[in-house]
């Protein structure tokens, strides 16, 4: 599975995204600046376009660069999914593009994956 090698280091200020943080489809607003910490953190993400086959199992993607979210009011518009074993994915509240995230219950945080989204 491919791992996301980009480098983000022009996004990030004192852990925190310089810009705003949009979907990458409708351009719907999802963080304000300052509003998420970068982290280092690895996580395999569904595909957001995945083949159409009998393959009953989804496509992933290893993720490895999240702004972290303590608190989910702090979003703009992001919608969550069903439970998943201890996971909620994230989509865009406007379009449904998603997964551009997730939010691990056991900890009650949130992730948004920089590479499927637009800074502004």
């Amino acid at each position: 599975m491919p791992v996301s090698t980009e480098n983000y280091d022009d996004e990030i200020a004192d852990g925190k995204n310089v810009r705003t943080v949009k979907c990458s489809y409708c351009q719907s607003v999802i963080l304000l600046p300052s509003s998420g910490s970068f982290i280092k953190s690895q996580f395999q993400l569904p595909l957001m376009k995945q083949n159409k086959t009998n393959d009953l199992d989804p496509k992933n993607e290893l993720i490895s660069s999240f702004w972290c979210v303590p608190d989910m009011y702090t979003f703009q518009n992001v919608g969550f999914s069903n439970t998943v074993g201890t996971t909620k994915f994230l989509a865009c509240a406007d379009c449904e593009a998603g997964p551009i995230g997730y939010h691990d219950l056991e900890n009650g945080k949130s992730y948004i994956a920089l590479p499927r989204v637009r800074h502004c």
